[in-house]
């Protein structure tokens, strides 16, 4: 009987062993696990990176000339792609002869009659007075004829008729001579000072297209693509030449959480980029005010450490050759 408790006795502190054994083993997995992720969580991943600067086709021409090869370093206001512009430069001088109409019409209006056009019209004038004139005297007579019966009625009649019309073209050219020496109504000059503003914005639109048909470099960087061929016809919308903006690369990364409120721009940091030993200082041109994404609305402690914030950290000039598409770490403070 005493043996059998003793065997009892035996089993438990064995099984007991065992478990505290598992125990021990469990939290030193769990401590190492642990360190581990520290370890991970100094570290922010990611790529090197450029901005992408995409120059698009306004219309639908023809490349006729691509006077920088793909890959080469280009500054800003080189010329990457020319487009057929023959189209275009008579739309502009189409424009530009509207101008020309519109401010002639204007310095007409501004100008008034020339000496000549107001001296025709007073010599108009006074030719209707001179046939009043006479016109007056022939009635005047027609009158004292019928007075004595020499004449009839109806020679009197187109005698006064005669005169009434001479007195209407007398009044006519008084009107026309005053035209000329008034001057222009202001109204009509606000419509010729609209009509020249209305051409002139015309031309400069077509003068826009003009230029948009010569694609420039907006950035220095490097030519990264050139889609279309010499000779091809592009696609209105299709980007025509594809510009990598800036010297060096800058390293986009994702910041854990925890690490967030530690980095500011302008902090300088280490990067490590694959292939290089030596670790490279860069300075934080930007980082995200709001998280990259969110695993969910209400977050315990855990998953607090999973909200990921992109930041932007840009290499020194002298690491210009570094392609894009590196992977990155970047250490955190």
């Amino acid at each position: 009987m005493l043996q059998m408790q003793f065997l009892s006795i035996k089993l438990v502190t064995k099984q007991t062993l065992m478990q505290a054994v598992l125990m021990i083993t469990s939290l030193l997995l769990l401590i190492f696990i642990s360190g581990c992720q520290d370890d991970k969580t100094g570290l922010a991943l990611g790529t090197l990176e450029r901005s992408r600067i995409a120059h698009t086709a306004t219309v639908s021409e023809v490349v006729t000339e691509l006077p920088i090869p793909q890959g080469s370093l280009v500054k800003k206001g080189d010329v990457l792609v020319q487009l057929d512009a023959r189209q275009q430069k008579a739309q502009v001088a189409k424009a530009k002869a509207s101008v020309a109409e519109a401010q002639a019409n204007l310095d007409k209006l501004r100008n008034g009659a020339r000496p000549e056009e107001v001296a025709s019209a007073s010599a108009k004038l006074e030719g209707a007075q001179a046939a009043l004139t006479e016109s007056e005297t022939a009635y005047l007579r027609a009158k004292n004829l019928i007075a004595q019966k020499l004449v009839s009625q109806a020679n009197l009649d187109q005698a006064l008729a005669t005169r009434d019309a001479k007195a209407a073209a007398v009044h006519e050219a008084k009107e026309a001579l005053l035209l000329l020496t008034n001057g222009t109504r202001p109204e009509d000059l606000e419509m010729g000072k609209t009509n020249l503003a209305m051409m002139q914005a015309a031309l400069a639109s077509e003068m826009k297209k003009l230029e948009d048909l010569t694609i420039i470099a907006t950035r220095d960087g490097r030519l990264d693509n050139l889609p279309w061929n010499l000779g091809e016809r592009v696609t209105a919308g299709s980007p025509v030449a594809i510009v990598l903006a800036g010297k060096a690369p800058y390293a986009r990364i994702y910041v854990p959480e925890p690490y967030r409120v530690k980095i500011k721009a302008g902090d300088t940091l280490q990067i490590h980029v694959d292939g290089i030993s030596e670790p490279i200082k860069g300075d934080v041109r930007w980082i995200s005010i709001e998280p990259a994404f969110t695993p969910y609305y209400a977050l315990n402690q855990d998953e607090r450490a999973r909200l990921m914030y992109l930041a932007e950290v840009q290499l020194p000039d002298s690491y210009a050759d570094l392609p894009n598409g590196v992977a990155v770490q970047v250490e955190l403070p």
